[in-house]
């Protein structure tokens, strides 16, 4: 199930920050804006499994410009063990506009 704009606002007002974000844009892109957690752009996720294995069992809510890139790589974690992986719905897009 994909994560919604509106519930990481909501969970992020409460003050409940138990999950982990991950950026799989490109640099550019992260520098232009971005709203924190780990950055490996897509093309290198597969090279940084290892990085990211403390988190296998957290919520890892992963995040690109438009919501492709992410479902993209949320697969790629699914299959290499990740349990609990959700797409941001819309992305850095969605989350500007909204």
């Amino acid at each position: 199930m994909d994560a919604t704009i509106q519930e990481i606002k909501e969970r992020e007002a409460e003050g409940k920050k138990d999950y982990v974000l991950l950026d799989v844009r490109e640099d550019y892109e992260r520098s232009e804006f971005n709203i924190g957690g780990i950055h490996v752009p897509l093309g290198e996720l597969m090279g940084a499994f290892e990085k990211l294995a403390p988190h296998k069992d957290d919520e890892l809510i992963v995040y690109c410009r438009s919501g492709k890139r992410s479902a993209m790589a949320g697969q790629l974690l699914r299959q290499a063990g990740f349990s609990n992986v959700r797409n941001l719905e819309g992305g850095m897009i969605a989350w500007q506009a909204g």
